[in-house]
């Protein structure tokens, strides 16, 4: 299959999964096998980490961000990047039988999907239930961050846009927003700081449900398109996340399992093919906007 970043519904499905786990629960004791990933983890990473409470297990864009409480009762958060190959494995911790004999439960990764070689596990964590927690990632592109103080001080997330499936993201804003942009509304969709999360697999899918070519600008939208645009983006994600994300080469969940939203595509990956509209005959077309593949059907969007 195709490699792919992570978009926004794998690392929600990522978030829902292990939150009920390790939210309200305390970091015992945390390893790092490795000084850094794509970046240096930041000085004392692992010593401010333990011991540390993780109050709230968030998403913001496509980055995975944890409210933490350290031993002195002070706030600070933890940002966490999948990157293209980086995973969270969940074991919970052993349950004892009626016998009070203690039941591993079991790595559900290593159960329900490809085994992760050791060399690939970078961060190991133990929190006080005796719930571990690790993350691999062979490629090692995907990093962790540590933000004192308020979540938009990070570069990463300061120029950040509204969340597609918040109250701040409507019509009005992205209307707005297009105002003048002479780009391709493909590449104006995929500019975190318009609108936060959309990756190309799901800025292809909300343009072919809205009927708007990829080719089309930014400026020349206008508002009944973009009263189309708006809910095809939220009901693709939508959609996206109740499946479970899409499984390109390496992403799984929390606990192994793959999602299946690549087998709802309705463009994307699908050069070729005949298109899925009733009563359209077109081919699905694929084009390279700025270096990344565009999947349209030529017929229906415009």
């Amino acid at each position: 299959m195709m490699a792919a970043m992570p978009e926004l519904p794998e690392v929600e499905t990522v978030r829902r999964g292990l939150a009920p786990h390790i939210e309200g629960r305390r970091i015992k004791r945390l390893t790092l096998h490795r000084p850094d990933l794509r970046f240096p983890f930041p000085k004392d990473f692992a010593a401010h980490m333990q011991g540390a409470t993780l109050v709230q297990f968030a998403r913001r864009a496509k980055y995975l961000l944890a409210e933490m409480q350290d031993k002195k009762g002070a706030r600070f958060y933890w940002l966490s990047h999948l990157g293209m190959t980086g995973r969270f494995i969940l074991t919970p911790p052993p349950r004892k039988t009626p016998d009070d004999t203690p039941r591993t439960a079991g790595v559900y990764a290593h159960e329900l999907a490809a085994p992760v070689a050791e060399k690939h596990i970078h961060v190991d964590m133990v929190f006080d239930d005796g719930t571990h927690l690790a993350f691999a990632d062979p490629r090692r592109f995907g990093f962790m961050d540590k933000i004192e103080g308020a979540p938009e001080r990070s570069p990463f997330l300061a120029r950040l846009g509204p969340e597609p499936l918040g109250n701040d993201f409507n019509q009005a804003v992205l209307l707005a927003a297009a105002q003048g942009r002479q780009t391709p509304v493909k590449n104006f969709l995929l500019d975190q700081s318009v609108v936060a999360g959309l990756g190309n697999i799901y800025v292809c899918e909300a343009l072919f449900i809205a009927g708007i070519s990829p080719r089309r600008k930014a400026a020349n939208l206008g508002v009944k398109r973009v009263a189309r645009l708006v809910p095809a983006i939220r009901d693709v994600l939508a959609r996206a996340i109740e499946a479970g994300g899409s499984t390109l080469r390496d992403f799984a969940h929390e606990d192994g399992a793959m999602g299946y939203f690549q087998h709802d595509f309705k463009v994307y990956g699908r050069a070729g093919d005949i298109c899925s509209a009733p009563h359209c005959s077109a081919k699905v077309m694929r084009l390279v906007q700025s270096g990344r593949s565009s999947f349209y059907c030529p017929n229906c969007q415009r």
